[in-house]
């Protein structure tokens, strides 16, 4: 159990456990030095001791309320609560010096907003926990609450799915068993085996790999009689339906050239940074396509498909994709261009869920890919707007940004 306040150097922490070099030229150096820590790794999960959940508990606090000077600096995206700690928390050996596990992103599960209303001069906590662990994978959830009128009231649930490699990054390698203690923790441990066979069952029933459902090609093909000109016949002619928009009309892109600054422990482009960047595209479109600033109601399914290395061209296509009364599901795309052979490799795709004051227009696929992205984001919207959710208005009082305050550099 671990008790931090985000002042203290948890990037050092990390680095202390990994062995990461601090500067990025170094980084060869590095890994030929983890290199010989293949010899610690586990041959199966059964050699490895079993874990609690307790383990690898840690509480981070931000006092933004005693420690105004702070303010400043978390007011942007500058932040060091790395959930990335949590992990090595539950597979640390405290007799080795260093861990000889690389523990990376998979998939960013759920962020989801419990209260928007964040308030830039109140103190903040973070605490997180180890709920679900596979062979080499591991689940982690993180909360968020804020210290007002007295007391900690929740503002942001996420989850995390890492996983577990050698020395080197280069192939899995097994994690430390997880045994629940108590009614509360099996709770959580069974919730991590539903959300398991969740994102199986997402997987095989991905539109890119079957074909819509009865219920969605219908839907589709209601949208398209409806776009149709009755003043002909015509499948060529189309009409905007009023209080629509097109969707090849809801598209905002984005370049970033990612410096060496914006590097993780393993000295590649941290996650939280491709996040913010989808985020704030994301953001963009829906505010451009509202007419107003919405508000951020949860991420979805992030996966973390192909890392990004220093010096990368990265290019974004933000799309919005559903949209029903006043919500907004958009779409980030994101993808790697080598300058030198010209080809594109996809990293991430981002789904986010914004809400806006007023009801926002139709958005209308046109053609059958966009058709596609019409029902996928539909099944991202309904998935997140699902009965443990209220279809109300989230309301974000200014100040310090909800997915800056949950990324750090790790």
């Amino acid at each position: 159990m671990t008790h931090l306040c985000v002042c203290f150097p948890v990037r050092n922490r990390l680095r202390e456990i990994v062995g990461a070099s601090t500067n990025w030229r170094d980084h060869k150096q590095m890994m030929a030095e983890r290199a010989s820590l293949c010899s610690l790794l586990a041959s199966c999960q059964e050699d490895l001791p079993v874990r609690s959940m307790k383990d690898s508990y840690v509480e981070v606090h931000l006092p933004l309320g005693t420690q105004p000077l702070l303010r400043e600096k978390y007011l942007t995206f500058h932040n060091t609560v790395r959930y990335l700690l949590i992990c090595y928390s539950h597979t640390r050996n405290k007799a080795l010096q260093r861990s000889p596990l690389s523990i990376v992103t998979a998939l960013v599960d759920k962020i989801d907003m419990r209260k928007n209303i964040i308030y830039p001069d109140c103190d903040i906590k973070f605490t997180g926990h180890v709920t679900w662990v596979g062979k080499t994978s591991i689940e982690a959830k993180i909360h968020m609450s804020q210290f007002h009128d007295g007391d900690y009231t929740p503002v942001l649930d996420a989850t995390f799915v890492m996983v577990a490699r050698d020395p080197e990054n280069k192939r899995a390698a097994y994690v430390n068993p997880l045994k629940p203690e108590g009614q509360e923790e099996e709770k959580f441990f069974q919730e991590g085996e539903v959300n398991k066979k969740r994102r199986v069952e997402l997987s095989t029933a991905s539109l890119l790999k079957v074909a819509p459902t009865d219920e969605e090609r219908k839907l589709i093909h209601s949208i398209f009689l409806n776009t149709l000109d009755s003043k002909t016949v015509s499948f060529r002619s189309r009409v905007l339906p009023p209080n629509s928009v097109w969707m090849e009309d809801a598209k905002v892109k984005g370049l970033e050239i990612c410096h060496p600054q914006e590097r993780n422990i393993f000295n590649r482009i941290f996650g939280g940074f491709l996040m913010r960047k989808a985020y704030e595209l994301g953001w963009a479109n829906a505010c451009s396509y509202g007419g107003c600033r919405p508000n951020l109601v949860a991420v979805d399914d992030i996966l973390f498909q192909k890392p990004v290395e220093i010096g990368s061209l990265l290019l974004l296509s933000s799309q919005v994709c559903y949209t029903e009364g006043k919500y907004i599901q958009v779409r980030v795309h994101t993808e790697v261009l080598d300058p030198l052979t010209r080809q594109h490799n996809t990293t991430n795709v981002f789904h986010f869920t914004f809400t806006s004051p007023e009801e926002v227009p139709a958005i209308v696929p046109k053609t059958y890919g966009e058709s596609m992205l019409y029902l996928d984001g539909k099944r991202h919207f309904d998935l997140t707007m699902g009965p443990t959710h209220c279809r109300g208005d989230y309301y974000v009082v200014a100040g310090i940004h909800p997915m800056r305050n949950l990324m750090g550099n790790s």
